[in-house]
This record gives structure tokens, C-alpha cells and sequence, in this order.
């Protein structure tokens, strides 16, 4: 750098310093860092105007750039002597100053001046230093001197002018202190592996590992490593980045050791080893991007303190030792973060606060070595494998939570250590005493076996003792021991003692008791199962073979299509359902008969006190009305239906298992009849429960080989008398026995599961024929009726089933009619209206069928889409005024309420007679025409179509 010439004040400056600084003879030391301009113009050259001496010109002077590249950084400064004598002075620029470095990307620093040129004179001397740019400085007597430094860096974060002796003596007196530092530094560290080595526990090496990374930290902060190691110039940042970042890592490792994190959860082991494995890549990142590694080791010692901070405080509130001896030093590392990033924010700014930060490392690294100490040396763990045999059995005996038992025999005294009456919530020592103490603490039933088996022992002087048994506490109930002793036979071949344990294994003893509760009781219902149900029933044949007053019945009860339950509100629903029947049937049995759930839907009840036949008639029949009353289930009212099959004992029965299938058998012949109904046992249906399971396998074979077909009864309008309609009727011609009634194939069907498929055999049927006659006869006021069994009502496809019938076939809604009994009707009102408005807004017909033999409450039936009514024959069949007058009113009634009416079962003429004054619609009977197939129906039409016309 050069000094190239001298301008007038006139000409214009490219930087002017207007403050000068003064400095006098008595000061030891001043910070110029506010003193200084900085200014980057990139360029080689630099002009400033100086500042004005005591003859009042501005000099203007330039310089050039020594550095090879040029920085481009320049820094402005003046000084003044206003003393009658030279000032020797130096001025200092530390290369590295932790305050205001800043968090992210600090500043790491590095060479900061270059050369510094002052205005008057020539360039200043450099001493050389590893930790600061040094320039001795002479300011003559009465003088301004302007400077120019050429900077290296555009940061410069301090600039001192020291009186040399005063920085000579205070570099000193740091190299003191930083030495103590390091030295202490070093033997933690030192002292630390070798305790590593000699115990193993892992918290040992993360301690060691925390203690050389700070001396490696301080190391490098205080400038030993240079000295050591020589380190080359420039690469300064790149060993403070490492340092830090090793600082980060091993107070992470230091943290999940110690506090044995990995023992809490498997998730801290992977955020630890991805904080750590993230930490790792940073050290070589910090070769290239030393200052990007280091903001980032600076984040995570903060993090580190946050959240070892939080897991310190939960582990502690969670009674941890660890983490409450951890508690000192991690406030300590949360002091020390706090201080460090009020310095790095320049919060705190003097020279006193970097080597207190070291030393404030230091001191933490010494209060975790001394909790990793008591940790290791507390309760004498260092003992490890120095343990007698009684001392490990002792401690064996403590870690088990086992009781002491010892039986004195001489003195007959019983001790027991720890003391066992407090644990029963009696005083302490009661139970210490003779043995018939104990015993008379004993529940009944073990007091016998107890004094058995010590007079055993006694007598043969030797064996073992192995039993459970019940001891009262102060609250009247009982605890589950188990005791576990041998006797001391002394020198004379006596017993002298018996010695062994005691534990309590009153939750095994629940469990086990809850296992066999489970074994034989129903899950849901918690009634006896069907094991438990044929073991009693068992007992009791065996009984009623001894004493003849003793006649065992049994009762089969099922559910009639609580499928169909399921299926339409859920099973959840349905499990309530049979839990609210279980508990209403538990109500009517008494002690000695037993409530057995035996599957799903399917109960059974054995009568063991009741060998009168009438008691049991009326005891079955209080079955079946339980059963059936309505159930309030979510603001609606669900009725059910029993099948029961009844079977009582006789000296035939050979076995339990006899009595319980001949009253299934009933059951299943209730079943058959439709249900709704109590069936006693009969010896034929013994024969029967076979032809059931055939017919039920047949039936499945039967739609796919056309042995089902519908034929249809004439139903004929009274005002014409001719056909209006017909009521279509399946019908089973079984290969080999023939022809099977409705009745009895029907609801073996509803049980199987296979309604479903015939309902929609015949709704397809019977539209499809109904078509065909309406079109060979020209009658498109024809109509087809078609029955409906529960099963297919409740199912919820009905109404696409219906939609789907008539789309295929093409028939007019208004001549498809569905008919259904007022049973099925009623017996859930709420979920019933919504089907039949959907099935009305198809536009089919509905219609009642067998009216009157139900509720028969017109009043009511009108809030259903009906439109037309079937009075069943028994109106018909009473010829008795009484029974005519009602047939009239009947019909008075429908058609005030807008229905039309069909009556079954007329069979003369006088009938007929009173039905047309009466104003009937429509009549069907045998009188009128018998069930024929489709053929017989189009020629009835045909045939009618023909006398019309003439």
C-alpha cells in the first residue's frame, strides 16, 4: 500500500471521518469500534479525505491495495494527540470474538486487517499474533492522523488501541486462566475414561465423550490447538465448526445415556439416532460450509437443552432417580445456552464473557461427572460380584417381594418378616404367634388341610410344604396365599423349625376362577352354556332315576326369524335384544331350574321342581308371553316371537342328551308349523327330524328343477260376477313323495334362509303369467295377488325386488298386489310404515290379508297405505246374526275408509246374497273356482271374454 498524493480541501472527497478520537497519554486501552467507516467499493484504489490537522486543510489522500486478490474492504479511523509528548500505541484486531457472531451462519472468524496506512507518515508495523492483527502506532505530539485499513473480511467485529505493556500484561493474565481451564478440562476427561474403563454402564463413556469434546471445544476457543498442532492458516473456522458440533453431538449422547431413554419408548432411540446421524454430516459438511455447520450445531445444542430440559422435569414428576440427580447440572447447561445466545446476540458484550462461557463448560462438565459418580458409587453398586451368598439370597428374597415364614416348632411361634398382618389390614404382629393363630384366621375350608399338612411334616420329619390357602383381613374378606416351606430336623432327628415363603397369589387365584367362569358361562349373557346346561341336566336324570318325584323337563326356545332382526337393525342391536330376553326368562326361573343359552337366537331351561304338568303348561306359556312383549328399542317397538318345543323325562330317556333332543325336536316341529307356538314332544317326531332335513335339502334343488309352479284362484267381482283378479299360491310336486302343502315346505324355507329366492320365484312367476293372460285376453284391468311370508317383508330388497318384477315383465304397477296378515303388519308398526309407503309409491296395491283374525282395528290400519281389505272365512263360516251384522259393518267400514273389500270362504248362495246387499267388492272361494294353473286361468278369461261379446 502506497501513499499516492495530497489534494485541497475544495476537492470533493470520497469518504470524510468526522469524528476523531483522542487519545490521551494515561489511557491504557480504548474499543474504536464505533469509530470505524467501513466501506466496500471492490475496487484496488481507495480515496478518503483526511481529516483536518492544526493548520485547518483537508488533505485528500488515495490508496492502493496490498492484497493479492484485493478485498475491496475498506475502514476509515482518526486519531488525535493533543499532548506535548509521543504516544506509543497498539492496535489490535482479534481475528475470532464469540459476542455478536450471531446464530445462524456465525461469523467464525479470520484475518480481519491487511495493512492500515496512515495520513501522515509511513504504513504501520504488524506484529505477528495467531489470535488478533496487531499494528504498532506512533502519534507525534499536537497531531491528527487519519488511517485507512485495507480489511480482508467486511466484518470488523472489534478494534482495540491498547498501550503495549497493558495488552502484553492482560494477554498474560488470560493465558493464565485459560490454562487453568484446560488443564481442569483435561483431567475430567482423563478422569472420566478411566472410570469408563473401569465400569462398564454406558452412561461412563457418554460422560467421557461430553468431557474431551469440551476440552476439544476450549481448545480451540482459547487458541491451544494452534499451538499444539499447528493449525494452518485460514482452516480456523473449519476446526471452531467441528468443535461445536462435537459439543452438540455428545451432550445428545450424554442425554439418552444417561437418562436410558431407549428403556421409555423406541421412538426416542430413532429421533436420537437421526439428531445424531443429521450432526455426523455436518462435520463434513463443515470442511466446505463451515459457517452454515456451525449455526446448525448452535440450533441443536439449544434444541438439546429445551428438550432435555422437558424430559428431565416429566421423568422427575414421574419419581426417576436419574432424572432427579440430573436435575443441577442440566440447569446449569440451560445457564449456559441462555448466556451463550446472549452473547452470540451481542445482548452481552465485553471481553470477560468468552473465556467465562469455557469456563462455565467446564464447571458443567464437572457437576455431571460428579452425578455420573454418585450415581455409580450410590447404594454400593461398585459391590457388583462381591455379594456373599446370604447377601444374594437376601436381596433375591427382596426383589421377589416373597414373605419370610418361620415355624419355631420348639416354641410354636410363627414369624413372619416383613410382618404379613398390615398387608391384611390387620395390627402388626397379630398373626405373630402360636400356629392356631393362624389357623383360626383361616377360611373354613382350608383350616383342616393346613393342620393336616404340619402334623404330616411333624410326624415324618421330613417333605415339603406346597399350599394355598384364605386369610380374613380386618375388612371381612379374604386373600389367596401361597406358602412354600421345608422343615430343620436338629441334632436329635426332631424338627426344630420350618422355614420358607410366603406370597400372595390373590389375582392369580381370580384369574383362574374368572377362566372357569368363562369356560361354561355364555359371554354375553353370562347364563350357563351348553356344557354347563348338559352337566346339570345331567345330575338331574341321574336324581329322577332314584326319586320319582323328581321329573326333569326340558324347554327349547328360539327366536321365530331373528335373522331377519340382524339384518335390518345390526347385530349390535341384536345382541341387546337377546341380552333384554335373557334377563326377562332369568326373572321366571327359580333356583333349582337352570337358564342355559346354548347359540345365537337358541335358549334352553330345565324344570326340576315342577313334576306337576300343569305347572309346567303354565310356566311354559309365561315363556311365550315374555318373550312376546314389545321391547322399546330407540323410540320404536321391536315384538318377537318364541317357537318352543317341550320334552319331559321318562324312564326311556337314557341320558341328558336324549331329553334335550327330543325337545329340539318339538321345537323344530313348532318351527315347521310356522312358529308362535308351544309343541309338547311326540314319539313320531323322532321320524319326523329326518324328513325335515331331507325336505330342507330337497327344497334346495327343487326351484333350479322346476318342482316348484304357481297356480292361481279366480277372484270374482260381485257386481259382474266376473273375474277381477287372481291370488297366485305355490305349489311342490316332489319327485318322490308327491305333492308338498304350502305348509309344510314354507317355513322349513323361512328357517333355511331360502324364502328370499321362492318370494322371488313367485312375484317373477306370477307377473310374468299375469302378463301373458292380460295380453292373449285383452284385459288390462286383470290383477295378480301374491303372498307375503314375514321373512321376505323385513328383508331390504323388497322394494327393489318389486321395482326389479316389474321393469322385467312389464306389467302395470296398479295390477301387481302384495298382500301381508295383520300379525306381520303389527309387529313393528314404525319400521313397517316406511316399507309400505315405499312399496306404495311404486303404485302396486297392498292389501290385508286374514282381517280379523289379528288386531282387526280399522282405526289403526288406517295409518298404513292399504286399499283394500280380505275378511277371513271365520266371518263367514258363523252363520248366527250376530256374525252377519258384523260381516255387514266389516264391510261398512272399509269402504268408509276408502278400501275395498274381498271375502274368503263363501260357500252358497245366501252368503253371497247378504255380501252383494252389504255392497262387497270381491269374493273368493272354492264355490267360485279352485287354484288352476296359467293355461286354465287364460281360457276362464277367454271363455268370459266370449259371452261378452255375444
Amino acid at each position: 500500500m502506497m501513499l499516492a498524493g495530497f489534494l485541497l480541501f475544495s476537492a470533493m472527497p470520497l469518504h470524510a471521518q468526522e469524528e476523531t478520537v483522542q487519545v490521551e497519554a494515561d489511557d491504557l486501552a480504548l474499543d474504536l469500534s464505533r469509530a470505524v467507516e467501513i466501506t466496500s467499493n471492490g475496487s484496488r484504489t481507495f480515496q478518503v479525505s483526511a481529516a483536518p490537522g492544526e493548520d485547518g486543510i483537508v488533505r485528500r489522500i488515495e490508496v492502493e491495495a496490498l492484497g493479492n486478490p484485493p478485498s475491496g474492504h475498506w475502514a476509515v479511523l482518526s486519531l488525535a494527540n493533543a499532548s506535548e509528548q509521543q504516544i506509543d500505541r497498539q492496535i489490535v484486531a482479534p481475528h475470532y470474538r464469540l459476542v455478536g457472531s450471531g446464530l445462524w451462519k456465525p461469523d467464525l472468524g479470520a484475518q480481519r486487517i491487511v495493512n492500515i496506512t496512515p495520513s501522515e507518515g509511513f504504513a504501520l508495523d504488524s506484529q505477528p499474533s495467531e489470535d488478533a492483527d496487531i499494528f504498532n502506532l506512533t502519534l507525534n505530539p499536537n497531531s491528527v492522523v487519519t488511517l485507512v485499513i485495507e480489511l480482508a473480511t467486511p466484518e470488523l467485529p472489534q478494534l482495540y488501541i491498547w498501550e503495549p505493556e497493558a495488552y502484553k500484561d492482560t494477554i498474560n493474565a488470560y493465558t493464565l486462566f485459560r490454562g487453568i481451564v484446560i488443564g481442569i478440562s483435561g483431567l475430567l476427561a482423563l478422569f472420566l475414561t478411566i472410570l469408563f474403563v473401569v465400569r462398564g454402564t454406558v452412561m461412563f463413556p457418554a460422560a467421557a465423550a461430553l468431557a474431551w469434546a469440551v476440552l476439544f471445544y476450549i481448545s480451540v476457543d482459547f487458541g491451544f490447538l494452534d499451538r499444539m498442532v499447528g493449525v494452518a492458516t485460514g482452516s480456523e473456522p473449519v476446526w471452531r465448526a467441528t468443535a461445536e458440533i462435537a459439543l452438540a453431538g455428545t451432550l445428545v449422547i450424554f442425554l439418552f445415556a444417561y437418562l436410558n431413554l431407549s428403556r421409555w419408548h423406541k421412538h426416542f432411540s430413532h429421533a436420537a439416532l437421526v439428531w445424531l446421524t443429521a450432526l455426523g454430516c455436518l462435520v463434513a459438511l463443515a470442511v466446505f460450509y463451515p459457517s452454515f455447520s456451525a449455526g446448525v450445531a448452535r440450533i441443536s445444542l439449544a434444541l438439546t437443552a429445551v428438550v432435555g430440559l422437558g424430559v428431565i422435569v416429566w421423568q422427575a414428576s414421574h419419581r426417576y432417580d436419574r432424572a432427579i440427580m440430573l436435575v443441577p447440572s442440566w440447569v446449569a447447561v440451560a445457564a449456559w445456552v441462555v448466556g451463550m445466545g446472549m452473547t452470540i446476540s451481542g445482548a452481552i458484550d465485553n471481553d470477560v464473557v468468552q473465556p467465562a462461557l469455557g469456563g462455565g463448560l467446564v464447571l458443567i462438565v464437572l457437576l455431571i461427572g460428579f452425578t455420573v459418580m454418585q450415581h455409580a458409587f450410590s447404594g454400593g453398586a461398585v459391590r457388583q460380584g462381591l455379594f456373599s451368598d446370604v447377601e444374594r439370597q437376601a436381596l433375591a428374597m427382596t426383589g421377589s417381594g416373597d414373605i419370610v415364614f418361620d415355624w419355631d416348632v420348639l416354641r410354636d411361634r410363627i414369624v413372619t418378616r416383613p410382618d404379613i398382618a398390615p398387608l391384611i389390614g390387620l395390627r402388626r404382629q397379630e398373626l405373630r404367634g402360636p400356629a392356631r393363630d393362624w389357623v383360626e384366621a383361616m377360611h373354613l375350608d382350608d383350616r383342616d388341610h393346613f393342620r393336616t399338612t404340619l402334623d404330616m411334616i411333624l410326624e415324618h420329619r421330613r417333605g415339603r410344604i406346597r399350599q394355598d390357602f384364605r386369610l380374613r383381613g380386618e375388612d371381612g374378606h379374604y386373600h389367596w396365599y401361597s406358602l412354600k416351606a421345608r422343615p430343620v430336623v436338629g441334632a436329635d432327628g426332631e424338627v426344630v423349625r420350618c422355614v420358607g415363603t410366603i406370597c400372595e397369589v390373590t389375582e392369580q387365584k381370580k384369574a383362574e376362577e374368572r377362566l372357569l367362569y368363562d369356560s361354561v358361562h355364555d359371554n354375553m349373557t353370562g347364563l350357563p352354556n351348553r356344557e354347563l346346561f348338559m352337566d346339570r341336566l345331567g345330575s338331574l336324570v341321574a336324581t329322577a332315576r332314584e326319586d320319582e318325584r323328581i321329573r326333569p323337563t326340558v324347554l327349547a326356545i328360539d327366536i321365530d326369524r331373528f335373522r331377519t332382526v340382524n339384518e335390518s337393525l345390526g347385530i349390535s342391536v341384536g345382541d341387546t335384544i337377546l341380552l333384554t330376553v335373557a334377563r326377562r326368562l332369568a326373572r321366571l326361573c327359580r333356583s333349582e331350574d337352570t337358564l342355559s343359552r346354548f347359540s345365537g337366537d337358541h335358549f334352553m331351561i330345565s324344570l326340576g321342581g315342577r313334576p306337576d304338568p300343569s305347572e309346567v303348561k303354565a310356566f311354559t306359556a309365561q315363556v311365550k308371553k315374555t318373550i312376546s312383549a314389545p321391547i322399546n328399542f330407540a323410540n320404536q317397538e321391536i315384538v318377537l316371537t318364541p317357537s318352543i318345543g317341550v320334552a319331559g323325562w321318562t324312564q326311556q330317556h337314557g341320558s341328558a342328551q336324549e331329553l334335550v333332543k327330543d325337545a329340539e325336536l318339538a321345537l323344530h316341529q313348532a318351527k315347521r308349523f310356522g312358529g308362535d307356538r308351544v309343541e309338547p314332544f311326540r314319539p313320531a317326531f323322532r321320524t319326523m327330524g329326518s324328513d325335515y332335513l331331507h325336505i330342507e335339502a330337497d327344497l334346495h334343488r327343487a326351484i333350479d328343477n322346476g318342482e316348484l309352479h304357481v297356480l292361481y284362484q279366480p277372484i270374482i267381482r260381485i257386481a259382474s260376477m266376473t273375474i277381477a283378479g287372481f291370488e297366485a299360491l305355490i305349489r311342490w310336486n316332489h319327485p318322490k313323495r308327491g305333492p308338498i302343502a304350502p305348509a309344510d315346505f314354507v317355513p322349513i324355507a323361512e328357517n333355511s334362509g331360502l324364502i328370499a329366492r321362492l318370494g322371488l320365484f313367485v312375484m317373477q312367476r306370477a307377473a310374468d303369467d299375469m302378463a301373458a293372460i292380460a295380453r292373449h285376453c285383452d284385459r288390462d284391468d286383470l290383477y295378480v295377488a301374491v303372498n307375503l311370508s314375514s321373512s321376505q317383508f323385513l328383508r331390504q330388497d323388497l322394494v327393489s325386488d318389486v321395482k326389479s318384477v316389474l321393469t322385467r315383465t312389464g306389467l302395470k304397477p296398479s295390477t301387481f298386489r302384495l298382500e301381508l296378515t295383520e300379525t306381520m303388519v303389527m309387529k313393528n308398526p314404525e319400521q313397517n310404515a316406511r316399507v309400505l309407503e315405499q312399496l306404495d309409491a311404486l303404485g302396486i296395491g297392498l292389501s290385508i290379508d286374514d282381517f280379523g283374525t289379528g288386531y282387526s282395528a280399522l282405526s289403526y290400519l288406517t295409518r298404513f297405505p292399504f286399499d283394500c281389505i280380505k275378511i277371513d272365512r271365520s266371518f263367514v263360516i258363523d252363520r248366527t246374526d250376530q256374525s252377519k251384522a258384523l260381516l255387514r259393518s266389516l264391510v261398512h267400514l272399509g269402504h268408509e275408509v276408502g278400501m275395498s273389500i274381498v271375502v274368503e270362504g263363501v260357500d252358497d248362495d245366501d252368503t253371497l246374497a247378504l255380501l252383494q246387499e252389504a255392497g262387497c267388492d270381491y269374493v273368493q272361494s272354492f264355490m267360485f273356482g279352485k287354484p288352476v294353473d296359467m293355461a286354465t286361468a287364460q281360457e276362464y278369461c277367454a271363455q268370459e271374454r266370449a259371452a261378452a261379446a255375444q
